[in-house]
Formats: structure tokens, C-alpha cells, sequence
């Protein structure tokens, strides 16, 4: 699969000269949510991760028929609660936020992660407080399991949504 498309994206996969997206999405007002800007160190390590996947894909998310890129979202391995799920987790360059484009990378993410098989549920962790993305979840059409304590960054518990999609059952 070389790029999935949705109404208002396409998903590319995630290429070495990518960087420069980690680098923009590592802002102070992109990782509120998230523990902070990480150091370029980590951003090395993680741009490194992302092309170097056993399972799932890291994607560009690319407004269709523009080619701009507007942010980024994969689908990864996480154990939880006694199994293995697909997680999935965004960004959107503040430029393109408000247009309905994180709304369709994740339905678009699903559809990735469904035909990749492997795993039933693609799992979602907004923090609690973070109405934006939990906002996503929902019309992504994601069905919110509760409030958890969820540790991210390694190290630093936090309280987040558990959205989840049935990547069998239909979504």
C-alpha cells in the first residue's frame, strides 16, 4: 500500500527526509498534551522508529489534491489489558487545524489498520482534558471506553480517554 486516501487526505508513508515534519509538530503548543518538546536527540530516535516499524506504519497526512503536508498519524503495537491493539495517535500543523483533516486521517488510519489485520481494535489516548482530539475520536466515529491512567511519556502517568474502534465488527 502506497498511500490510503480519505475524503480530505491521503496518508503517505513516512520517508527519511520526513524529519523536518517531527521537528514542526514538536512545538511547545503541539506537545501541551503530551509531556513537552522532546530534545533533538529523541526526535533523532523517534524519526528513526518511525521508518524502522516491525508493525503498523508512521504517515504523512497530505491534503488531497493539494499536496500539502498538513501533519502526521500511524498505527503502532501496544499492549494493553492482557493484548496486543493497534494505537494510533496525530499531530496537525496549527495551519491546518479546524478544517476537519485530523477527522479524516484517523478514519483513514483505521482503514489502514484494518487491512493491515493483525489486531481487532485500534485504540486511541487523548489526554482527558485535550477536547480537541478527543473531539477526533468521536467523529472519527472511535467509541469512547472511559478515563484511564495512561503513561506517556515513559515515566509520566497522565489521565486519558480510552477511544476505541472495532477494526472486525465494522467502524
Amino acid at each position: 500500500m502506497d498511500g490510503v486516501r480519505a475524503a480530505a487526505v491521503e496518508l503517505v508513508r513516512w520517508g527519511k527526509g520526513d524529519f523536518w515534519l517531527l521537528e514542526r509538530v514538536n512545538a511547545p503548543e503541539m506537545t501541551e498534551h503530551l509531556g513537552g518538546p522532546e530534545s533533538p536527540e529523541q526526535l533523532e530516535r523517534r524519526h528513526q522508529r518511525y521508518l524502522e516499524l516491525a508493525a503498523g506504519e508512521m504517515f504523512r497526512v497530505v491534503v488531497a489534491g493539494s499536496g500539502e503536508t498538513a501533519g502526521s498519524i500511524g498505527y503502532w503495537e501496544r499492549e494493553w489489558r492482557g493484548g496486543t491493539v493497534w494505537e494510533t495517535g496525530w499531530g496537525v500543523l496549527p495551519e491546518f487545524q479546524g478544517r476537519g483533516l485530523a477527522v479524516a486521517a484517523a478514519r483513514a488510519v483505521a482503514v489502514a489498520a484494518r487491512e493491515a489485520g493483525t489486531h481487532r481494535y485500534l485504540h486511541a489516548f487523548p489526554g482527558a482534558d485535550h477536547a480537541a482530539s478527543n473531539a477526533v475520536c468521536r467523529r472519527a466515529g472511535f467509541e469512547l471506553l472511559g478515563e484511564v491512567a495512561f503513561e506517556y511519556p515513559k515515566g509520566s502517568w497522565m489521565t486519558s480517554h480510552d477511544w476505541r474502534i472495532d477494526l472486525v465488527g465494522g467502524a
